[in-house]
Formats: structure tokens, sequence, C-alpha cells
């Protein structure tokens, strides 16, 4: 039962009682009712519960009765039903004026009706309110999905949900922003208390009062919805209710406003990155701002990537396709999971990804080449994308820029074929892009006589291992990882290289010979070594 005190009343029989005293009590909430049988009765009685009495225990003294009825407030019964005629003609002015005083409801009970009477009426009344609830539910649960399977009814989804449920509701977003207000009460009262914890939870003010619940995304507080209601206490079909409009709110909210919205902040990023690279605005307000509204990319290592179209682009076709290569990454799974943010430039699509651990450039480059590979016709043969070395400031993001820009440059003047080049290993290329062609074939030449004469099968699987091994800075496990082959394996042929190259693997100088033969074979286009001439 939960009716309150003042609902109770108009239940026949009991609205032949009427109230007596404590009359700011009225909107208690009635949970059950009880009847005086014991001395200590008071000692039991539970919160919301109304106790009913002849007053026989309480007759004959009224300071007694007086200090029962304070004991009965202390407790959180709901009110007291006296019936009279009995032992008591009329209630005790010392009573009716301690109820009065406390806001605690004293009843003067019909006299010609039974306590069950009134009990019985009661717990109908409550029977009939609850199913009449059930009822009203199921009838709203039914609206809800019926809208939730319509296809187009984004600019409808607030006002529809208020409707169905009948209340005016708010919704905030997982940042503190207003995303709808359908209530009279102003922006700023209902976030007074922001943040909020992910629990239901009721908000009663002196102006108004809201349900609040929030809004889950895989297990993610995405933000939050009120329902305005008059209602003091909502029972478990109605909580299940606001819990069911949560969701269908949370679920077009993830795909519609909160992604608007974040496409919104990331898109005001992206204009002070530009400013930033090209007007020199300051890097300590853009990481004010990446601060603000929770862009993690400065909050520790990141690297750049810039993506540039194919040189077969027409230069009117270039924004376009830099739009559309931007959607196939804000779309693509695995560059998705990477929480990069994204800025069309001139010189190509600018991305900004954070890097927690080392492990992430192999997974941004992996990442990177899935999704490049699978690009339609027009980046088909030019689609490329340059990695910075990694970065630990905002300050440092000109620098990573300019990486990205270089890389580039180096990889086309160099004619290197993959679709991801790191900065990084385009160091040396830097350093050596004076030296001439034929001096790097006679360097990878003379460092790789070991391999003339050999199957080119052989070669090819020897080099591989050798390339594997270099770029894993010399880890056998890694190397075995990378090539799905045993360790042992991996061990015999590194040993088997250095005797066929006659190079100490321990050497830094000859770790460095070799890298520079790889360095050199990207810039030749990957040539294997030559066999050597045959005499005439």
């Amino acid at each position: 039962m939960h009716l309150t005190v003042e609902q109770a009343l108009a239940v026949y029989p009991l609205s032949e009682g009427k109230l007596i005293a404590g009359g700011a009590g009225k909107s208690r909430i009635v949970k059950s009712v009880n009847v005086m049988d014991a001395p200590d009765i008071a000692d039991w009685i539970k919160e919301g519960e109304m106790l009913f009495t002849t007053a026989y225990l309480i007759k004959d003294d009224p300071e007694e009765a007086t200090a029962f009825l304070h004991k009965l407030h202390q407790r959180g019964s709901s009110g007291l039903g006296i019936k009279l005629g009995r032992f008591w003609t009329s209630i005790p002015e010392a009573l009716a004026a301690k109820a009065d005083e406390l806001g605690f409801p004293l009843i003067e009970l019909p006299y010609q009706f039974t306590f069950s009477d009134q009990m019985n009426g009661l717990f109908n009344a409550e029977m009939r309110r609850s199913t009449g609830i059930l009822q009203d539910v199921l009838d709203k649960q039914v609206r809800l999905m019926r809208f939730a399977l319509q296809s187009d009814h984004v600019r409808e989804l607030f006002d529809t949900v208020a409707e169905v449920i009948g209340e005016p509701i708010a919704v905030i977003g997982s940042r503190g922003q207003m995303v709808f207000n359908g209530s009279d009460t102003a922006d700023a009262d209902l976030l007074a208390d922001w943040p909020w914890s992910k629990h239901n939870k009721w908000i009663k003010t002196e102006g108004w009062q809201a349900f609040r619940v929030p809004l889950m995304k895989a297990g993610r507080c995405t933000g939050h919805v009120l329902f305005f209601t008059p209602r003091i206490y909502l029972s478990a079909i109605e909580e299940s209710l606001y819990s069911q409009a949560a969701e269908l709110l949370s679920f077009h909210l993830n795909f519609n406003y909160e992604d608007y919205l974040e496409l919104s902040v990331q898109r005001d990023f992206g204009q002070l990155v530009k400013r930033h690279l090209r007007n020199g605005m300051s890097h300590e307000s853009l990481e004010a701002y990446a601060s603000r509204w929770e862009l993690n990319v400065f909050e520790g290592a990141y690297r750049c990537v810039l993506t540039a179209c194919p040189p077969q682009v027409r230069a009117d076709q270039r924004a376009e396709l830099l739009d559309a290569l931007k959607n196939e990454f804000l779309s693509h799974a695995r560059i998705q999971a990477l929480t990069g943010t994204h800025v069309v430039m001139e010189e190509g699509l600018l991305s900004l990804f954070p890097e927690p651990d080392a492990a992430g450039e192999d997974r941004l480059t992996e990442a990177l080449a899935s999704c490049l590979s699978g690009l339609k016709d027009a980046w088909k043969g030019g689609a490329r994308a340059a990695v910075s070395s990694r970065k630990k400031k905002a300050s440092q993001l000109a620098e990573a820029f300019q990486e990205c820009g270089e890389a580039h440059r180096l990889s086309a003047q160099w004619e290197l074929g993959e679709p991801v080049v790191r900065f990084e290993t385009l160091d040396l290329a830097y350093i050596f892009e004076q030296v001439s062609r034929q001096r790097m074939q006679t360097y990878c030449d003379r460092l790789l006589s070991g391999l003339k004469g050999k199957d080119p099968d052989y070669v090819q699987e020897m080099m591989r291992t050798l390339e594997t091994y270099l770029d894993n800075d010399g880890q056998l496990n890694e190397t075995a990882k990378k090539l799905y082959i045993h360790r042992n394996t991996a061990t015999y042929r590194i040993e088997k290289l250095g005797e066929l190259l006659d190079v100490d693997f321990k050497r830094i100088n000859d770790l460095l010979r070799l890298k520079l033969v790889f360095q050199f074979r990207k810039t030749l286009g990957g040539e294997a070594p030559k066999a050597p001439a045959k005499a005439k």
C-alpha cells in the first residue's frame, strides 16, 4: 500500500471520519495499517504504518498519550486513527495541539464501522490504484516500443518520450551539458550539484522535484534524464517505466545527439589545431580546450598521422575525398578503438592518436594499413599515411606535423611503396638523401655478398628474417612471433646470417650497417642482391 494520508481519507468508509489535527502531514505515505493491541506497540511500529486504536491503553493519562504520539512520530508512523465513543468522547486538546506541532495526522475514525471495514476499504483502493498504474504503465511501454521501432524520429525524441510518460523531462549529456529541458526550471538550477553519480535518485528541492535516472552505454554513464513528477513515491512498476524510457533515450542519444555533440567538440578542436599550426595560436589554449572537453590527446604520449590524397586527384576533389576519408576513419573499428581526433587540412587528413604504451605504435600502424587497404577506387595506388615520432607535450604538435610532411616528401622522393611510413624509420633516409643510388647499390652488394649465389627463395626468407630481427631491436622472441616460426628456427637463421654476412649481431656497429642496408634497399625499390656476373 502506498497511499498518502490525504488519499486514504478519501476512501470509503475512512472517508466518513475526519482529520482532527496534524494537517501538515497529510502527504505522508501510508504503507500499511495496524491495530493497537499492546502497551509497547510504539516500539514495533514501522515507517509508513498507520495505527488504529480505541484509545483504551492511553485513556487514563493525557501526558502518556502525548508522549505516545511523539514516539509514533519519531518512528515514522504515517498517522494515528482514534475511534471515539467507547473510551473517549472527544480527543484531548493537548493531544491535538501536539499533533499540530509535529505535523502528525490525527484522525477521528467513524464509529459505525469496524477497523476491518476501514482496512479492507484501504486495501481494495490500493489494489484498484495498483491495477490502474500497471495498466497505464503497460500502455506506455507499448507506446515507447512503437516509437523505438520508428525509423526517422530523432527530432521528436524528447517530446515524444515526455508525452508518453506524461511528465516533463530534462536530458543532460555526459559532460554536464544541457541537451534538452522541457521543465520550467532554469538549466543552472538543474545542474547546481553536477557532477552526479550513476544511480537512480530522487531530487527534491523547494521549487521542484524529479526522479533522476542515468543513461548507460556499455557500463559507462553517458548522461542523465530527469523525470519531473509530482508523486512523492514511485512503485516498482513505475520506476521500471522510467528505466525503460531512459534506456530508449540512451540508445538514441548515444547514436545521435551524443555523437553530434562529440563531433561538434571534435570539429571545434580541429579548428583550434589549424589555428595553432597555421597562425601560431598558443599550445596552452589548445591544451586547455582539450582538457575542458575531456579529449585525452595530450594527457600522455601521442602521435600525429597525416594521410595525403593520391597525387592524381584533382584539387577540386581533394576536400570531398578527405571528408570521405575522415568518415572511413571514424567508422573503422580498429581505428575507432584508438580514440583519435581527425582534422581535414590542406595537406591531407591530420589525425592525433593517444599512445599509452609502447605497443601502441604497432597497433596504430596495423590499423592504418587495414583501413587504407580497404579504401575504394579513388584511393587505389596512392593511399599513404605518414606517422610522426612519439611526442609527450602539446608544444610538440607543430614538430610532429612537420615530421609527417617530411616523411611524405622522403617517401615520394625515394619511391617507397608502403601505405604507412613512420618518420622514425626515415631518419637515416633523411641523413643520406644526398647519397647517389649507385653508391647505395654498391654498399648493399658489399654487405650482402655472402648471400650471392644462393637460391632466390632462400635469400628472400633470410632477408625477411633479418629485417624483422632488426625491426624488433634484436629480440628473438618477437622476431619468431612476427614470422610465425619457432624461436629455435629464428635463432638458427640469425646465427647462419652471422656466418654468411660475417657480422656479429652483438656489435652495435654491425647492426647499424645492416640497418643502412635495408634503408638503402627501400630507396632502391627493395631489390634483392644480384647474382655475380658470369665471366666472359
